[in-house]
């Protein structure tokens, strides 16, 4: 991985008794992890980095200080607001871009996420496949409040919520907690702020329990399965259960099952 010397935005390292998961934190505590073009870029640079590891099993992202994202740098989006339409759409790309390389992260990306999460922090939690919220978070979809609204995230949001949820809450602007989220489809559970990070490491461990290429199987076909057509979807996971079913893992998955033992990959997993 790239050294953590390299970012100025975030950090990037592994959970001390999992090496196989790493952890990016977001680390501009004093303007509330507010993303500008650079914090895309290097989070972008980094999950390319990361999702090229064929050591890897998870990633855990975090935000340092008070909140986990406030939303876009203002500064940054007032100036991009100024620039030529084709030079304004080329930075826009750039949170496209960086919302892609945390989708398509060939492993799973857990987010735990507390405090403030607006705007494009949404569209970060949204992008990541586990997403574990302090029960004291706060969120909204706070882009209508600056003249502008929720563009780029809602490809990764409204998969999520759907439209329904989208036509209050991006228009409204309103701050709603983690028992809303959780019941749009935001989040997958809450949990104390002080227990969220350990929380994301629980979860994490149970991801190591399994295969490897399993997993990473299991995400690419979940992100491939609406693009198909039903017969496309057949072949597909026809072809992924023979593969992964004669594998040297598969193999040794279920020859581990019957003799009642751990699997290779599952034996040296710290207990919870």
């Amino acid at each position: 991985m790239t050294k953590a010397s390299a970012f100025e935005h975030i950090k990037v390292d592994r959970l001390p008794d999992l090496p196989a998961v790493a952890r990016v934190t977001l680390s501009r505590p004093q303007v509330g992890n507010a993303m500008s073009d650079q914090t895309l870029k290097e989070l972008a640079g980094a999950f390319r980095v990361l999702s090229a590891d064929a050591q890897l099993r998870a990633v855990v992202v975090v935000g340092e200080g008070k909140h986990f994202c406030a939303g876009a740098d203002i500064d940054w989006m007032r100036k991009a607001g100024q620039l030529p339409p084709a030079e304004g759409k080329q930075d826009a790309r750039l949170l496209v871009d960086m919302l892609t390389a945390v989708e398509r992260c060939s492993v799973p990306v857990i987010v735990a996420a507390h405090g403030a999460v607006y705007g494009g922090g949404l569209g970060l939690l949204a992008a990541c496949d586990i997403a574990v919220v302090a029960d004291d978070a706060r969120f909204c979809f706070s882009e209508c409040r600056l003249g502008i609204m929720p563009a780029v995230i809602s490809c990764y949001v409204l998969p999520k919520i759907g439209v329904a949820q989208a036509r209050r809450y991006y228009v409204t602007a309103e701050v709603f907690g983690a028992a809303q989220a959780k019941a749009m489809g935001l989040a997958h559970e809450s949990c104390p702020a002080d227990a969220l990070q350990a929380r994301a490491r629980d979860l994490a461990r149970q991801i190591l329990l399994n295969g490897p290429q399993a997993v990473r199987a299991a995400k690419d076909l979940i992100l491939r399965f609406d693009g198909l057509s039903s017969e496309q979807r057949v072949e597909a996971v026809l072809d992924t259960l023979v593969r992964l079913r004669s594998s040297p893992e598969g193999q040794e998955g279920l020859t581990a099952f019957f003799e009642k033992r751990p699997a290779s990959w599952a034996k040296d997993v710290p207990k919870a």
